[in-house]
């Protein structure tokens, strides 16, 4: 994949980046996601950490939620597919939050995903102009630390790091993940079935290199378990009943 670069040797232009509330009858523009398995990936990856009870009060998970910032007196708001901020102030009622903005509402964001769609190139682009592309805006404007795109297509993760101001190509490990020090995890790649879903998935392993599994694989394995138990105790009771010996009477 190729970014969508401007001339690198351009004068760079003087921005000016304010956090500005919105208006309380602010109509965010709505598009659809890409396709059904964008929020199946996102929601997976949330799933994780809310079993594992790392999703602290004051933190804020979403996906497909806009993130905003007013760049030289032009309002700039971006929907990543999975965004993390480690600490937001509380809203000031029970509403649900409908958009972000950084600074105004809490810190700047940690970690954002985007899931390689149809939209040609738009997670690599640097555009500076009006509007500025994902990519300018994630490193340029609000400078947070992680930046990882993901094809659900082909399972190819990318993970972006803020080194010196830019984004740079961070290599896995020899398993092929990466350590995400915000959750003391590992995030990698997986190909399987969920929800009716087969393809590839992010996902997530903990520090001794364990997967970490989602709900139904526990009830799952928990289930097998139990099966497993069952099957003991009922070949130890045919031993016993083949050695004269009543199991049932056994204390």
């Amino acid at each position: 994949m190729v970014a969508t670069q401007d001339n690198p040797k351009q004068k760079t232009v003087a921005m000016t980046v304010t956090w500005e509330k919105l208006p309380d009858d602010f109509q965010l523009e709505e598009k659809p996601v890409e396709n059904t398995g964008q929020p199946l990936i996102a929601g997976a990856l949330r799933e994780i950490l809310e079993l594992k009870g790392l999703i602290g009060p004051l933190m804020l998970i979403a996906s497909n939620f806009g993130i905003c910032a007013t760049v030289n007196g032009e309002l700039v708001i971006k929907a990543p597919d999975w965004v993390y901020i480690p600490s937001v102030l509380p809203v000031e009622s029970r509403r649900d939050r409908k958009s972000y903005t950084p600074n105004l509402e809490g810190e700047i964001p940690s970690i954002v995903m985007e899931f390689l769609s149809e939209t040609d190139g738009e997670e690599y682009s640097i555009r500076r102009t009006f509007p500025p592309g994902k990519w300018f805006f994630y490193e340029q404007i609000l400078q947070l630390p992680t930046y990882i795109i993901f094809d659900p297509e082909s399972g190819l993760l990318e993970v972006y790091r803020l080194q010196n101001g830019n984004y740079e190509l961070e290599f896995p490990d020899e398993e092929g993940r990466h350590w995400m020090a915000d959750f003391n995890l590992y995030l990698g790649t997986w190909r399987g079935e969920k929800e009716q879903r087969t393809g590839y998935w992010l996902r997530w392993w903990d520090e001794a290199g364990n997967l970490l599994l989602w709900g139904v694989e526990q009830i799952a394995a928990e289930r097998d378990r139990a099966d497993r138990e069952r099957e003991r105790a009922d070949r130890l009771a045919e031993y016993l009943r083949a050695q004269g010996i009543n199991p049932d009477e056994i204390i």
